[in-house]
């Protein structure tokens, strides 16, 4: 049986696939995204699975929009995927091209439900009692994106699944730990907190603070210096625990991750340098620490 495509199937595809990549290089990110480095063949995968992603974050995270309005987009892909899973037709130009790459794949459809399931939690949940919440929030928010990579790097072994996912959970925290006065600002005045609660009352710090420090009407205390300190040897040793996976990959794809895990370290190392105080000095990357990661992932 041979297949034929339609022109105009293969052009929306196209735009399609165009327009994930522009979104993947567009957003800024700390980490690089289906990067030149990456092979040719995988970068409009990992273009689409970063859209869809990023477009279900945006549901979550972005505009004016309310709670219902938000779970509503959500479940509007939860339809779509479900549509892809049982093999039937999506509605969307997006979906088809995403189905048809999942296909081609073969990549499992549980990662692209749980990240619909971490966005909906960001919708309705706002505080996380202690680190066990928070790192069952990044199994569903930042693990499957290594999970997927893995998959279409065809090196999804238990090992480096969970070398991926120390890896991913760490890079997640440390996008937390930087977008505090962010997240702070989010949710329609409920503001959103993915500091541990049990941890934020052993260090002394209360959310009226965390306002303060946003408002800028007070300075970062010692308390608030320790507690960051402590953070970020947590989530260092979190990185370092998945160091390995850059090496066993090789090649292009292990280059790639060498970089992403040296990003991870110079933000961490920036948020040290700075005794915690992201409120006024929030880190980002310039392009001397890029050299400084390219160099690093080098070697």
């Amino acid at each position: 049986m041979t297949h034929t495509h339609h022109p105009e199937t293969m052009a929306s595809s196209q735009a399609v696939t165009h327009e994930s990549l522009t979104l993947a290089n567009s957003h800024y990110e700390n980490f690089p995204v289906a990067s030149v480095f990456l092979p040719q063949y995988l970068r409009e995968p990992i273009g689409l699975i970063y859209s869809f992603a990023r477009q279900a974050d945006d549901f979550a995270d972005e505009g004016d929009l309310s709670t219902e309005q938000r779970l509503s987009l959500l479940n509007s892909f939860r339809d779509e995927l479900d549509l892809l899973h049982a093999y039937i037709k999506p509605q969307t130009a997006f979906f088809a091209t995403l189905g048809n790459m999942i296909k081609v794949n073969k990549l499992p459809f549980e990662p692209f439900y749980d990240l619909l399931n971490a966005f909906s939690q960001d919708v309705i949940k706002t505080r996380y009692a202690d680190y066990d919440e928070v790192l069952d929030y990044c199994k569903r928010s930042a693990n499957p994106i290594g999970r997927l990579l893995l998959h279409l790097y065809a090196k999804s072994t238990p090992d480096n699944i969970k070398l991926s996912d120390n890896i991913c959970s760490a890079l997640q925290i440390i996008n937390f730990l930087q977008d505090i006065a962010i997240d702070f600002k989010k949710n329609d005045g409920k503001q959103r907190i993915y500091m541990c609660q049990d941890e934020m009352a052993a260090f002394g710090i209360t959310e009226r603070q965390i306002q303060a420090f946003v408002d800028g009407t007070k300075i970062v205390d010692e308390n608030w210096q320790q507690f960051m300190q402590f953070n970020l040897r947590r989530v260092n040793a979190l990185l370092y625990a998945g160091k390995p996976l850059g090496r066993i990959l090789g090649g292009r794809i292990g280059f790639e991750m060498r970089m992403i895990i040296a990003g991870g370290e110079r933000i961490i190392s920036k948020i040290s340098k700075v005794n915690g105080d992201i409120f006024q000095r929030r880190p980002t990357l310039n392009p001397w620490d890029w050299f400084l990661i390219f160099f690093k992932a080098l070697f």
